[in-house]
């Protein structure tokens, strides 16, 4: 197809020749622009735009809220607690398993994580997670939280810590080692690698919506006087559009008529390393959140051996230490509500992933002869055996 500039811009060509005149650029490029670090925007620009943030969060989530919880009191174990009914069915709406999921996913999201305990006589009887972004905190005298604030549009609700025999608020957080109260999410220390995973998925997007062709400039060489007109500009630019860019008219020859020349400005996707550069990307976001990238599907990492190795050390180094912190914290927080030290720990044997390790340890620990019955019991997490 013919591009005609004398037709479009409605002009006649004249014989005398003209300098370079005015240059028309379509793209140009500007300063980096980073997510700004709130939760909310975290949240979005991570967890909602970015596939790697996402799968990375529910893997981990999904993974800790599908582990039985084992509650003892000292070395007994408990078979039957209130404390275990409540986690079983903790509200009207969530399991054990969909409580434990939203709470992992606030954490490895916004950092922090808040679980409410609605009790009646001075017992827990449901339990809720609540958003991290919609809750404040108010500081006591002494620094320690006394109050938190709760805001759901123009209706607050506000949960003093000093109630008995419970605080209502139990306030799980990160390490961050610059804020005494808030935790310091995964996604912070990953926000620059999510923005050029995200922007490189914009760019390989916007790459073929303009059929696949790198960002130019049109030299127009008119008659002597000047340049393009603002409305000669603009026709111009829409005709380009209507014409050559898309799916649609991806390939097709551009002929320049009229005094215009094409100058190709922008680097090509082979000079920007534009594969390399976004698996890059996505192999920090991964380890930010503690996935090993093979199960991931990113391609390039042989840290491990094979799958069975990788979704092991999910399970050691990522799944396991934040489940028991959670699940520790849960036991300390309402322990006095039932008059006992509890601790809820989780149950290892029904983690699939673990059976070869378990077996392992197993195998040892029955072959030792030195050892009694009880001390084969405790090394393998048993208590002893009753009568």
């Amino acid at each position: 197809m013919r591009l005609d500039l004398g037709r479009l811009l409605g002009w006649r060509p004249s014989r005398k020749s003209a300098p370079l005149g005015a240059v028309v650029a379509l793209h140009a490029c500007g300063r980096p622009v980073w997510t700004s670090r709130d939760p909310a925007t975290l949240a979005r620009e991570g967890y909602q735009r970015n596939p790697v943030v996402h799968r990375a969060v529910r893997m981990v989530a999904e993974a800790a809220g599908g582990v039985p919880l084992t509650l003892a009191e000292g070395e007994r174990e408990l078979d039957r607690h209130p404390l275990a009914d409540l986690l079983a069915r903790p509200n009207a709406r969530q399991g054990q398993a969909g409580l434990v999921e939203t709470l992992v996913s606030h954490l490895l999201v916004a950092g922090d994580a808040y679980v409410e305990a609605v009790s009646l006589d001075g017992a827990p009887r449901e339990l809720h997670a609540l958003r991290p972004d919609r809750m404040r905190l108010e500081a006591g005298p002494d620094g320690w939280p006394e109050a938190y604030l709760y805001r759901v549009g123009a209706e607050a609700v506000r949960y003093d810590q000093r109630a008995e025999p419970i605080p209502p608020i139990l306030h799980l957080s990160l390490f961050n080692p610059l804020d005494d109260h808030f935790g310091l999410s995964p996604l912070e220390p990953a926000a620059a690698a999510v923005d050029l995973h995200n922007a490189a998925s914009a760019w390989n997007k916007a790459l073929l919506d303009n059929a696949a062709r790198p960002s130019g400039a049109l030299v127009y060489k008119g008659p002597e006087g000047g340049g393009l007109s603002d409305d000669q500009v603009e026709r111009l630019k829409e005709e380009l559009e209507a014409q050559f860019s898309g799916a649609a008219n991806a390939g097709r020859p551009l002929l320049l008529d009229g005094g215009l020349d094409w100058r190709p400005m922008s680097l090509t996707p082979q000079e920007m390393d534009f594969l390399s550069a976004k698996n890059s990307a996505a192999r920090e976001i991964a380890l930010a959140f503690g996935v090993p990238p093979m199960l991931l599907g990113i391609p390039g990492d042989a840290t491990y051996a094979n799958y069975a190795q990788a979704n092991v050390a999910l399970w050691r180094q990522t799944v396991i230490p934040l489940l028991s912190r959670i699940a520790q914290s849960v036991a300390t927080w309402l322990s006095p509500a039932y008059g006992a030290e509890l601790t809820l720990k989780p149950d290892l044997d029904a983690v699939e992933a673990l059976a070869e390790e378990r077996e392992s340890l197993w195998r040892r620990v029955s072959a030792a002869e030195f050892l009694t019955d009880d001390e084969k019991r405790a090394a393998v997490g048993y208590g002893a055996r009753g009568g």
